[in-house]
Formats: C-alpha cells, structure tokens, sequence
C-alpha cells in the first residue's frame, strides 16, 4: 500500500478503541456509513465524533429525520454531555409533533417530496459550512425513494456534496431494510456495523466489525463493545504481536523453600502457569503464595475473582495468614470482581491490559478459568482468547497464574477445556486418603522454562501457612485419589484440626 495514502491525515472519532482499530480514525472529507439495528449505540457514537469536532474547535451538524432535538439532547444528558457547538437541525413526520406553534425550524418530511427534502439539507449544509456532519437516517431517504435506483442516486447526490464542501460524514442506517445494504456499501468510503447479540443467560453482548476502508489499513473481525455514561468503550480485539516490551529474565520465589524447590526455583516472569484440582484442594492459596510474595517485593498484582467477591477474598486470605488487606488499601493489590454473565471477553482483556500498561502490574492471577470459560461464547474463542492474552502477557515479562477447578473430587478428574498446551507451567494438586485422612498431593506436570522436581509431594495449608512434605516415595496411584501405601506412616506431615 502506497505510504503517503497510509499516513493520510485521519479524524478522530471520539473513542480511543475504534481509533486504535481504525490506525488513526475516520478518512477526511470522506463519507462513513455506520449502520446497526437499534439499541446498537449508533446515535451515541455519532454524538461522540460531532463531540471530538467541537473539542478540536471544528462545526458539526447532525442532521436528524427520525430523532427530535428533545431526544437528542436527553441522550447527550444521560452521558453528561452538552451539545453546544453542534447544530441540529431536524426534519420530523408530524404524528412526531402534535404542537401547533412548533417553530418553522422543523420541517415534515412525510409531506416533502424527496427532491425537496434533500434540497433543504443541502442548503443547511451550505448556511452552516460544518466539517463534520452526521446524517440520521438513511432509512428515512429510502422511505422516500420508493426505489432502489432512486435511492441510490440520491445517496450518491449527497456524497458528492458533502464532498465538494470538505466535510467528514457519517451517515446512519438502522437495517431496517437489507435489500439495499451491498449497493449502499459501494458508495462510501467506509463501513462499518454495529452488532447486539442475546444469549441464553446474562446481559447482551454488543461487538462493533469495520466492514471495508478504502486506501487505510484497519484491525478486521470483531469487537467487543459496551455502552456506559460516557459513550462507546471499545476494546480492539487483541492481537499479541504488536505488543512487546524488554524486561529482565528472573524468578520469582513463594518464600516457601519446598514449594519452590519442585518448580525449579520458583515461577519464571514471562511465563504462565496453570493450577489444576479438585475443589477445595488449595489451588488459589499456592497462587497467592506468589503473589503475595510479589507483593512483599514491592510488585503490584492484580487478582481477576470470577468466584468469590472481595469480601470474602480478603477474610479468607486472613484466616491463611496473609495480610491482603494492607495491600489492597495502599494499592499494591488490585482485586477485580467479575461477574461472568456481564462481561464480554473484550472487555476482560482490556481490563487487564490496563492494569498492566497503566498500573505497572507485574503478576497477574485469573481465579478461576471455569468462570472464565462462560464469559466465552464457545470453548473455541475460549482458547483464542486464552492464546493471544497469555502471549501478551509474557511479552510484558508479567508472571500468569491461573485457576482452573476440574470436575470430581477423587478418582479420575476431567476439565471442560485443555489449556495445558497453551501454559508454560502446570501444577496438579490432588486429594489422597491416607492413615483416616483425606490429604493433599502437589506435583508439578510440565515447566517450559527449566527443569522442575518429578516428585509428587504433600501440601499443607493451615493458619500458618503452606507446608510442602517430603516425595511421597512409598505410595504408588496418589494421582488417582486411590493410592497404594508401600511403606511407613513416618514421612506423613503431622496435621491438626486447624487444616484448611
């Protein structure tokens, strides 16, 4: 592609996603269509380009045939905007307006021939001279047309215009009609949808896909967006290549001797690691072990809860004798409590990389990936996602943990998803019955980075703390929850009724 097309000069379009997905913004002195079906935000991301004009000290119009200027303002209100600097200029069906005195300035487009109607908006254009318009709805035109040939010509008779006066356009289309959608697409310069998705349980899901861009490189594919006050927050789809940063090679240790003995060490930083058990078997405590060591260090971490609030995180952690609390409050630890039915999986990532890129994050924990897993839409966007986010990560030098519960609690386990091809590390904790009691086994499967113990350990957790027991080299079938014994009782960590 031709660098000086490349670099042409792009105008902001008020939200720093679809910025960053458009490599700058929308093409200058060009037409944009955004369509979507309703409730998709179109109006609102409007508002935010009109908005960004204003700021840059530019005239915009929004130019409304379905939406009075009452509307648009309690939109503008619910976001804490004011639209002064914008001109609005309205054309209403009169069963929209049932006041007698309304002022001349509205004009009824039902009683209009089409020719007229457009001549009207193009002699606003011509007494306001804006840099920026926005034209709400095409569905309004088409209605008019009566005609797919007349409609396209009059769409083609606008863009012009709006081309010899120097103004970026957006025009909006609420899909009310697909017969018309291809041939519109021809016509502009860019395209762009906006999409809402119902599932089976929990909030919408709302992505945004850019569709073409003439002569400007883009981000293709979907993503993941959300209405709040304030506009459009939109999450580029991360791409794991395009982030990187130097950072120095090292391990990070737990402050217990034995557990990081059988990992070689401790935890590599750029690397992740995944904990794998049964419930209750002690797989968030060992990652908070490194964390909270971290944290000792003087290393921010961020805790990603899908399964407990905060509350509870914070009282438990207490009772295992760690201090979160101190660290919360001075803002080494950040916890982010997450509800899986209300996120979408960009809006995770982007949490995430902020906490990383603006926060200085150094570990990171997601507890667990079973909630995780029904943030997704499916199991395959689960390891995608999964992929690029954990690339990313290592390429800040951020040391991953993460929590994934399997599915039974003795015997064979099973897990709804494999991810242990996609972690650098996995630890497997197990329960075994042994002397009339139900015990923990630590092991660890696999360590990319180094060499790692083959030993199958016991665990400990208690009010003191995590105990790591000598190699369990006299029981055979541990990980099967059914072991063997072959020896003496002796080389059994002594517990008392304090264990957790």
């Amino acid at each position: 592609m031709d660098t000086a097309v490349q670099t042409m000069k792009s105008v902001p379009t008020g939200s720093d996603g679809l910025d960053s997905i458009l490599a700058g913004g929308y093409a200058p002195n060009r037409v944009h269509l955004i369509e979507g079906s309703p409730g998709t935000g179109k109006t609102t991301l409007a508002l935010q380009f009109l908005l960004a004009g204003v700021r840059n000290g530019e005239r915009g119009l929004y130019i409304t045939l379905s939406e009075t200027r009452d509307e648009l303002l309690q939109v503008a209100g619910t976001h804490g905007w004011t639209l002064d600097g914008i001109e609005i200029f309205e054309l209403i069906p009169p069963e929209l307006s049932l006041d007698p005195n309304q002022a001349q300035s509205v004009l009824y487009a039902s009683d209009l021939e089409l020719g007229e109607t457009v001549r009207m908006v193009l002699d606003e254009v011509a007494r306001t001279r804006p840099t920026r318009i926005v034209f709400d709805s095409l569905s309004e035109i088409r209605l008019l047309a009566q005609g797919a040939m007349r409609y396209r010509r009059q769409v083609l008779a606008l863009k012009h215009f709006f081309a010899q006066h120097g103004a970026t356009v957006l025009f909006l289309d609420d899909l009310t009609s697909s017969e018309n959608d291809v041939d519109l697409h021809s016509l502009v310069h860019g395209v762009i949808r906006l999409e809402q998705l119902a599932i089976d349980y929990g909030a919408e899901r709302r992505r945004i896909r850019v569709f073409k861009m003439r002569a400007r490189r883009f981000r293709g594919g979907y993503h993941d967006y959300v209405i709040r006050r304030g506009g459009l927050d939109i999450f580029p789809r991360l791409i794991a290549a395009e982030h990187h940063r130097d950072y120095s090679d090292g391990t990070i240790e737990s402050g217990v001797g034995e557990l990081d003995a059988i990992l070689g060490g401790g935890l590599d930083r750029g690397t992740s690691t995944l904990i794998l058990g049964p419930s209750g078997a002690g797989k968030s405590t060992v990652a908070l072990q490194y964390l909270y060591a971290a944290m000792e260090r003087g290393e921010k971490t961020l805790i990603v809860a899908f399964d407990e609030t905060q509350r509870i995180f914070l009282r438990r952690t207490k009772g295992l004798g760690f201090d979160t609390d101190k660290f919360h409050r001075n803002g080494m630890l950040r916890i982010a409590q997450v509800d899986p039915a209300e996120l979408s999986p960009g809006e995770l990532s982007g949490m995430v990389r902020d906490a990383v890129d603006k926060d200085g994050v150094r570990a990171v924990l997601l507890d667990s990936l079973s909630g995780y897993q029904h943030a997704m839409l499916n199991e395959q966007h689960l390891l995608l996602q999964m992929h690029e986010l954990l690339t990313y990560l290592n390429q800040q030098g951020v040391v991953t943990i993460m929590v994934l519960a399997q599915h039974g609690l003795v015997g064979p386990m099973q897990t709804s998803v494999d991810l242990t091809y996609v972690s650098d590390t996995v630890l497997l904790l197990r329960y075994f019955e042994a002397g009339g009691r139900i015990r923990r086994a630590l092991s660890v499967l696999k360590k990319r980075t180094g060499a790692h113990e083959a030993t199958i350990r016991e665990l400990n957790i208690s009010s003191q703390g995590i105990r790591v027991g000598a190699p369990l080299d006299e029981f055979q079938g541990v990980l099967t929850g059914v072991p063997e014994f072959l020896g003496e009782n002796a080389q059994l960590l002594k517990t008392g009724f304090d264990d957790r």
